[in-house]
């Protein structure tokens, strides 16, 4: 099976877009996973805003959960990929069946450990006595099917790193088409409501998860999953570079959940739960910013550490100029997308004009600065993918350090609705603070080319 790139060879800028653009697509396309879940939650007849409330409130633990996928498969595919351009396949199979080992008893041990507290966490989380029954049973359905969305998110990791970007991308527009088409059977057709919504996503995932590990399986890809050679001293390597991935998405959902918690304190009993709706649709926008967006910077991670590990310094150089370019053109479309068809967005999931108001708002404030969001991007990411997690994480906390100042000082100052702010103010500072750190260390770290 002939890679679709080589990696250490092709022209850098046509191979970081054959790579950025299928790793972009596919995040794009897994947005509709949640997307359209919350699209047809909104529109149930009753209690459709109510329901999507507390899809809200369950969606940021859902993902949190999503995240040690990340752990995991950005952890290891990294080292896979500098293992390969220093062309020790051998090390290579090692690290895969490592982390394919770790994904599997992580999934195990997740649920066995979130199931018994799920209610209490839901509440904690800004579930209402109206939302909780609404977050529960979404929640609890979903986590039976834990291993699929593990497996097939991180694993997935290791088909991208090896080449074969467009495969990666069928393995998710695979889990997203079948998503939308069962939403409306099991919600609707059959009647089951938001549990019906769940329980697609679970068939979706089981779906890819099914597609991705035949692919890795298959005698055909340069390295495959093998069993042996497990090391705690590779893992614990694995789990230091995966960290900063990890801890990225934890704490986005972290800021989620403590902003739904917020939204419900300061807005009482009589706006709580619609300031929730509001920042739910909000939020939703964001994942088509921040998940395609990802799905740039970290897909191109291959090309960075391949030829990092290879000691082509001029490449990883060269790599990172064009997903600068290619993410801020992202970002300045979303940018201006928000603002012209944001109503025609918001509308997919409410027909509440009060609603509806208030959600568009939400929109415009929380992108206000998404397009230096790039640099940010880009560089905690490239500083992961080059294995430089001690430059990587600090940049990362501060963003989130200065969403939580806020985050707890605007709604205190302001009111409410003042909590909106707290997105454009770290996408400020974050970046500032990445650019000013990426100028003065990224010749030191390719320095270390070909070392690691």
């Amino acid at each position: 099976m002939a890679a679709e790139n080589d990696l250490g060879r092709d022209d850098i800028k046509k191979l970081v877009v054959r790579i950025a653009l299928p790793s972009m697509l596919a995040q794009f396309v897994s947005v509709l996973y949640s997307i359209v879940d919350r699209m047809y939650i909104g529109n149930i007849p009753g209690s459709g805003d109510m329901a999507l409330a507390g899809a809200g409130v369950c969606g940021p633990v859902v993902t949190m959960v999503g995240s040690v996928a990340f752990l995991v498969g950005i952890g290891g595919a990294p080292l896979m990929s500098m293992k390969m351009g220093q062309g020790d396949k051998k090390a290579a199979e090692r690290i895969l069946a490592n982390c394919f080992l770790m994904l599997a008893v992580c999934s195990i041990l997740m649920v066995a450990c979130i199931y018994p507290i799920r209610i209490p966490m839901l509440r904690y989380f800004g579930a209402s006595d109206i939302t909780l029954p609404y977050a529960n049973a979404y929640f609890t359905i979903y986590l039976t099917g834990t291993v699929f969305a593990l497996m097939s998110t991180g694993m997935n990791q290791f088909i991208i790193c090896q080449g074969f970007a467009k495969t990666g991308m069928y393995s998710v527009i695979l889990g997203a088409v079948l998503n939308i088409i069962l939403d409306p059977i099991f919600i609707f057709g059959l009647h089951m409501g938001v549990s019906g919504a769940a329980v697609a996503t679970v068939i979706s995932q089981m779906a890819s998860c099914a597609f991705v590990l035949r692919t890795l399986f298959g005698k055909n890809m340069p390295v495959c999953i093998t069993f042996g050679g497990y090391s705690w001293r590779l893992i614990r390597r694995v789990l230091t570079i995966g960290f900063t991935p990890f801890i990225i998405i934890a704490m986005d959902n972290v800021m989620i959940i403590t902003m739904n918690a917020i939204l419900q304190k300061y807005g009482g009993a009589e706006r709580g739960d619609l300031l929730i709706t509001c920042a739910t649709i909000a939020q939703s926008f964001m994942l088509v910013v921040t998940m395609p967006l990802g799905g740039i910077t970290s897909g191109t991670q291959a090309v960075l550490a391949y030829n990092f590990g290879a000691g082509k310094t001029d490449r990883v150089k060269s790599a990172q100029k064009y997903i600068f370019i290619l993410a801020a053109a992202y970002t300045t479309l979303l940018f201006v997308l928000a603002r012209t068809i944001g109503g025609l967005f918001v509308r997919l999931f409410t027909a509440d004009p009060i609603v509806a108001a208030e959600a568009l708002r939400a929109i415009r404030i929380f992108t206000l600065a998404i397009i230096p969001l790039a640099f940010q991007y880009e560089i905690v990411d490239g500083f992961t993918g080059l294995g430089q997690v001690q430059v990587a994480l600090p940049l990362s906390f501060f963003r989130k350090g200065a969403y939580f100042v806020s985050l707890f000082l605007l709604p205190a100052m302001f009111g409410a609705e003042a909590a909106f702010y707290a997105e454009p103010v770290s996408d400020i500072l974050g970046p500032i603070a990445s650019v000013i750190v990426y100028l003065t260390s990224m010749k030191k770290v390719l320095a270390k080319a070909g070392a690691n």
